[in-house]
C-alpha cells in the first residue's frame, strides 16, 4: 500500500494526537486520587498506545485488522468510590481529571471522523472508524465514572 502526501500527513497528525493521549492519561493516574479512575487512565492509556501503534503501521504499509464491534464503553460498570461522601477536594479534582479527558475524546473523536473521508483504501477506512469508536466508547467509560461517583 501507498500513501500519497495528504495521507501520510493525516495519519502523523493522528499520531500526534493519540501520543498526546497517552501523555495525557499517564499523567493524569498519576494525579487521580480514587484507584478506580487511575486504572481507567491506565487501561486508556494502553487503548491509545495500540491506536498509535496501528497509525504506525499503516505509515509502515500495512493495516493491521481491527475489532470493529467493540463494546468497552457499554460494558463499562465502574466501582463507586465518592458516592455519598459529599464534595470533598479529592471527589472535584478527580472529576476534573475525568471531565477534561471526556473533553478531549470529544475532539479526538472528531478528528478521526474527518479524517476517515481523506482516504481511498477502505480497510484504512476500517480502522480508523473503528478507532474512531473506541475514542467514543472511552468518552463513555469516563463520563460511567462521573455517574456513578456522583459527579454529574
Amino acid at each position: 500500500m501507498v500513501l500519497n502526501e495528504k495521507e501520510t500527513m493525516v495519519l502523523r497528525e493522528l499520531q500526534t494526537q493519540e501520543q498526546n493521549c497517552m501523555d495525557k492519561y499517564k499523567k493524569y493516574s498519576g494525579e487521580a486520587k480514587d484507584p478506580v479512575l487511575k486504572d481507567l487512565f491506565m487501561e486508556l492509556h494502553k487503548s491509545e498506545k495500540q491506536h498509535h501503534d496501528s497509525l504506525k503501521q499503516v505509515l509502515s504499509g500495512s493495516v493491521p485488522t481491527c475489532n470493529c464491534n467493540d463494546t468497552s464503553g457499554r460494558d463499562y460498570h465502574p466501582k463507586a468510590t465518592y458516592s455519598g461522601m459529599g464534595e470533598s477536594q479529592d471527589k472535584k479534582d478527580d472529576c476534573f481529571l475525568a471531565t477534561d479527558c471526556i473533553g478531549t475524546e470529544k475532539m479526538v473523536s472528531s478528528e478521526y471522523n474527518g479524517d476517515v473521508f481523506r482516504f481511498d483504501n477502505s480497510a484504512v477506512r476500517k480502522l480508523l472508524a473503528d478507532i474512531q469508536v473506541e475514542e467514543q466508547n472511552h468518552a463513555e467509560m469516563l463520563y460511567k465514572y462521573k455517574v456513578a461517583n456522583g459527579m454529574v
